[in-house]
């Protein structure tokens, strides 16, 4: 089998290292947490003053934490990635960049991030470190513990959280506002990383790794993923009622995630996982997108 018959979904077609780069950190999942970003900043807007110099910051520190995660991911796994027929044509299996190359990206990353968070305010400057050194962390889960997928989703709830303490400067009131909505963000994440992971089952098993798939076998993995996407939406809900902000509109978009919650999980079966790729980034990508038009639209028209 070629790499070219095992591109990984939502792989950039093209040459060059911005190609290179791209894939690297996976640039299209993007659209799974920067809109959850933003719903962070449009929450805390309802309260505090919103600067376009913020906004720019949050989605520089955004960007650079995920290119830092993601790369340090890459150079963490190379050697299982290499064995994997599934990932052994990412960009450092297959040659196309380096470790070094790789390493000096994350550096660089790493340092954008934390400028970018001592240019918000002091409380983001002094969390900062404390956030990249979760989203680095996950990178080696698997060796340890069948949860890693509630290590990656609690690393993307920071992206919330952490945009509505660039606007504030301070924890949301009541406390539990900002925690019902990490969780669910969490809960969301968990529940769709367990359904990739199924890929996996197997080669896991094999090598070692752990999973939720890999401990439990397919269909106890389809079950644990449909509690946590249960769980998301009960925080989803909770949020609203924290944020008495909120109104109809945010409602509405919690109900059109339900729906797409639901047609997620009956996409995969454990005898049929051929649409896990429309699982995984189609549906998700739409839920995030999505969810965020509508908490906008809602404090556009407050």
């Amino acid at each position: 089998m070629t790499s070219e018959q095992i591109l990984e979904g939502q792989t950039l077609r093209g040459t060059g290292r911005l190609a290179d780069y791209s894939n690297l950190v996976k640039l299209p999942h993007t659209v799974f947490a920067l809109p959850f970003a933003l719903v962070g900043a449009t929450l805390a807007s309802y309260r505090y003053p919103v600067r376009v110099a913020d906004l720019l910051w949050i989605l520089l520190a955004f960007t650079s934490a995920r290119f830092a995660a993601m790369a340090f991911n890459r150079i963490a796994d190379r050697a299982i990635d290499a064995q994997n027929p599934r990932t052994r044509a990412r960009e450092i299996p297959s040659g196309k960049l380096t470790v070094r190359q790789a390493g000096i990206a994350v550096a660089i990353a790493g340092v954008l991030f934390l400028t970018s968070a001592a240019m918000l305010n002091r409380l983001c400057l002094v969390l900062a470190p404390l956030a990249l050194g979760w989203v680095l962390l996950y990178s080696y889960t698997k060796r340890f513990t069948r949860w890693a997928h509630l290590v990656l989703g609690f690393a993307l709830a920071i992206a919330p959280v952490g945009a509505y303490l660039a606007i504030a400067g301070e924890w949301a009131r009541p406390a539990g506002a900002l925690l019902a909505l990490a969780g669910a963000v969490l809960c969301w994440v968990a529940g769709f990383d367990i359904l990739y992971s199924l890929q996996d089952e197997e080669f896991d098993r094999a090598h070692g790794l752990n999973s939720v798939p890999a401990a439990f076998g397919a269909r106890g993995a389809i079950l644990v993923s449909r509690l946590l996407h249960i769980a998301c939406v009960v925080l989803f809900v909770a949020t609203g009622v924290l944020f008495p902000q909120t109104g109809v509109l945010y409602y509405l978009g919690v109900g059109l995630i339900t729906a797409m919650l639901v047609y997620e999980q009956n996409l995969v079966r454990p005898d049929d996982l051929s649409r896990i790729d429309a699982a995984f980034f189609n549906v998700n990508g739409a839920i995030s997108l999505l969810f965020f038009v509508i908490v906008l639209a809602e404090r556009v028209l407050a």
